[in-house]
């Protein structure tokens, strides 16, 4: 049977607040008096996206790929992280078609960083700014998140592959 020349992933991650520690989420670092508890630097967004493609590609998870048992790890950019996960889906001759992100964080707001997170991912997966959708919410106070004790990110892409 051939392969689909489309392919569809979903990714899901979470991470704990805490203070005094820096905030990356979409690339790009926002000024909050809390950051991510993290291995890496904590990106729960660009995580939850490589989560997505990696899934879309059969290949596994991140944990799979860049394990947090792992010094090589240790304080990543994320966005090295997605550039790896980039290369694999080059390597197996696919392209991102559209990638579609929800974070759910409570506070800081970050609904004003929005532009610069899709600017910032469309970039690093090479498709323009209209093949990225960052959502931003919160859950009404409710579960960990309303309690602002960390975040949760949904990712869904779709790949392709040219005939």
């Amino acid at each position: 049977m051939a392969a689909p020349k489309i392919k569809v992933g979903s990714g899901y991650d979470v991470h704990q607040l805490a203070e005094g520690l820096e905030m990356w989420l979409g690339g790009i670092q926002i000024e909050s008096p809390v950051g991510f508890v993290a291995h890496s630097d904590g990106d729960v967004a660009i995580h939850a996206l490589c989560d997505a493609l990696l899934g879309a590609l059969a290949l596994g998870d991140i944990g799979h790929h860049f394990p947090d048992t792992s010094d090589e790890f240790s304080g990543i950019d994320s966005k090295k992280l997605l550039s790896r996960v980039m290369s694999m889906l080059y390597e197996r001759g696919w392209q991102v078609g559209n990638a579609d992100i929800t974070i759910a964080l409570q506070a800081p707001k970050i609904g004003k960083f929005v532009p610069q997170m899709r600017e910032c991912l469309a970039l690093l997966m090479g498709v323009e700014v209209d093949c990225v959708s960052v959502k931003a919410t919160t859950t009404e106070k409710l579960g960990f998140v309303g309690r602002k004790e960390g975040c949760e990110v949904w990712a869904t892409v779709l790949i392709y592959k040219n005939a």
